[in-house]
């Protein structure tokens, strides 16, 4: 059997990537970009350094600064007017994984017309929208090299996934520098989403060669440089580390997709507000303990290839040391329970069922090792809550 392996045509990675910027338009023909980003990138001064860049070569972009963190219908809205108003020939996406998320289903409504629930999963977006250039500013969510777009309707409260080709950026400029002002929080929240995007893929039920791959070398990358960032944000080996790991885990999950953790995350996420790497966070040790049994011997590979186990570890013994490491990674880098984070619990309670269903509905699931009834993913939220 065959894997369609899916990239974006351009990657430049690297120290001053984003620089290159000017070069990467050119040879994709672009002349017209259009920056989408969010105020933090316009304040930190990053946005204006991309402006600055591509005028000495005569190209003036206009900016978006109004993306929010986890996109909803309404937030984007005012930028795919811009778009489609302006004379753009591509879009820009600068930031975390929001505004290059925003950026995607900007890029397809604007050329394509209709609503965002008119993509949801399980449409397969073939069609292109406005070429994007991906420059992500976290090391987290790989959106700069995945087909995946999660946008939140408002009225259902429902994180809608949208995939296919069409999502897929036509360039990704992979720059770690970028990531060096990131604070402490975000660093964390971003890193083990990452790590979740790696381990995901690997076990995923569409794994596959080229995906395993990605996906173990990004755990190799992550694993042993995610508390490194976290203590101290300006080491630049762990950064580059990060950012490269989250890049090659954005790979592996995009052509292998993610699994459990996710498809139960984004209820939580879409429910509660809760930042998309914590939610993954908060799940991550109960969700690969309840499924370690349907694929022992992958998740042991994770425990080797995070450096956690070696060789001379029998299958067990290393699922067991995984286990022991995402639980301590979340003592140290501070994930609370969703009780802890402020979740009214009353309402968390109610609304089980429904994040359940929820989360069967995205797909995700059903990529598990061990594909949970909704009866057990309701007994894993129950679990988690303090």
């Amino acid at each position: 059997m065959s894997t369609q392996v899916i990239l974006p045509r351009v990657m430049q990675v690297g120290a001053g990537a984003s620089q290159e910027i000017p070069n990467v338009l050119a040879s994709l023909d672009c002349k017209r970009p259009l920056i989408v980003t969010d105020k933090v990138m316009v304040e930190l001064g990053y946005a204006a350094r991309i402006q600055q860049r591509l005028e000495q070569h005569m190209i003036f972009p206009d900016i978006f600064d109004a993306t929010v963190p986890e996109p909803t219908v309404n937030s984007i809205q005012a930028g795919v007017e811009q778009a489609r108003a302006g004379d753009y020939d591509c879009i820009i996406a600068l930031g975390g994984g929001s505004p290059i998320d925003s950026a995607k289903a900007i890029a397809i409504l604007a050329k394509h017309g209709g609503q965002m629930r008119d993509y949801k999963f399980p449409r397969i977006v073939l069609e292109s929208g406005l070429p994007v250039i991906a420059v992500p500013t976290t090391a987290g969510t790989g959106s700069e090299v995945t087909r995946f777009t999660i946008i939140t309707d408002e009225t259902s409260d429902e994180k809608m996934l949208c995939v296919g080709i069409g999502f897929m950026p036509v360039a990704a400029l992979v720059d770690y520098e970028l990531t060096l002002s990131v604070p402490a929080r975000i660093t964390a929240d971003t890193g083990i989403d990452a790590l979740t995007h790696a381990i995901e893929a690997y076990v995923s039920q569409k794994a596959n060669l080229y995906s395993d791959t990605q996906a173990l070398a990004a755990m190799k990358l992550l694993a042993p440089n995610l508390r490194r960032a976290y203590r101290d944000g300006e080491d630049k080996q762990a950064r580059e580390a990060m950012m490269l790991g989250s890049t090659l885990a954005g790979v592996a999950f995009s052509n292998a997709s993610v699994a459990l953790v996710h498809g139960m995350s984004r209820p939580i996420g879409a429910n509660f507000h809760v930042p998309h790497g914590l939610s993954n966070a908060m799940l991550l040790p109960k969700v690969t303990e309840f499924s370690i049994p349907a694929a022992p011997k992958r998740y042991a590979d994770c425990a080797r290839a995070m450096g956690v186990a070696d060789h001379t570890d029998s299958d067990d013994e290393a699922n067991g040391k995984l286990l022991e490491e995402l639980r301590a990674l979340n003592d140290e880098l501070q994930v609370p329970t969703p009780a802890q984070f402020g979740i009214a619990r009353e309402r968390y309670f109610e609304l089980m069922p429904a994040m359940a269903e929820q989360a069967l509905a995205s797909g995700s699931p059903g990529n598990n090792p061990r594909v949970p009834s909704a009866q057990e993913m309701v007994d894993i939220y129950r679990a988690l809550w303090d």
